[in-house]
């Protein structure tokens, strides 16, 4: 799968795509990511990449005219047929007006072959980029960040652990009997078994050191967000 990241600041990416998981998935080709930054895509001496919003109005609006020509670049290659780019790319504008993403989002996300990602900046985005250059807009909270930048590297991690060989040799989360959201819930506890907290051993729950592979899932199940919030030992 390969992701494209468009970007004023693609610096930021650097310490982050080398490291972990995501480092070792790319090393390994099983994911590429490349980082693509909007002035390449302009045509004045400064490279400029945003200006004023029409109306009036507090800080700068990227331009709809460079993230044009940097979709356009970066989709080239691919088919002109356009049921099959469809069903090969998606385009995402990142922004705090776009919809919430979920787990259910990285699934189908990484059904594609590539993924573009626009990273919004400053007051937003030229609105003709949502209309008519995107497929959608993600949002990964609702809360308003300085930039596009952290909510493509959310993605990419979320879509990423779903490509067969990048958790390496972890179970994987889609071989669950119960969805990877409750999976995500449950308490995790390792080593040592007791350890004092104010005042008192608090004591790792008895049936996760049974052995007993169908009580432990039912204790999980229980204890995961949609299920009964016990946490009972």
């Amino acid at each position: 799968m390969k992701f494209d990241i468009v970007t004023v600041f693609p610096e930021a990416f650097e310490s982050y795509l080398s490291s972990s998981i995501i480092g070792r998935a790319i090393k390994k080709k099983l994911i590429k990511v490349n980082i693509h930054n909007l002035r390449r895509w302009t045509s004045d001496k400064r490279k400029t990449v945003d200006d004023r919003p029409f109306g009036g109005g507090p800080g700068m609006v990227l331009k709809v005219e460079p993230i044009a020509k940097a979709i356009r670049s970066l989709t080239k290659q691919q088919t002109t047929n356009n049921k099959q780019r469809k069903a090969k790319i998606r385009i995402i504008l990142l922004s705090a007006k776009g919809k919430l993403f979920s787990q259910k989002d990285a699934r189908r996300l990484a059904r594609y072959k590539q993924l573009i990602l626009i990273s919004g900046r400053y007051e937003g985005v030229d609105e003709r980029v949502k209309k008519y250059l995107t497929d959608e807009e993600l949002s990964i909270g609702q809360y308003v960040l300085t930039g596009g930048e952290l909510p493509a590297m959310v993605v990419i991690d979320a879509c990423a652990r779903l490509i067969p060989g990048v958790l390496g040799k972890q179970e994987s989360l889609q071989d669950e009997s119960f969805s990877e959201e409750n999976y995500l819930e449950y308490p995790q506890y390792t080593r040592p078994e007791t350890f004092g907290v104010k005042g008192k051993n608090r004591r790792v729950p008895k049936v996760l050191l049974s052995g007993d592979h169908r009580k432990i899932k039912e204790w999980r199940e229980k204890n995961s967000k949609f299920g009964r919030q016990t946490f009972n030992s």
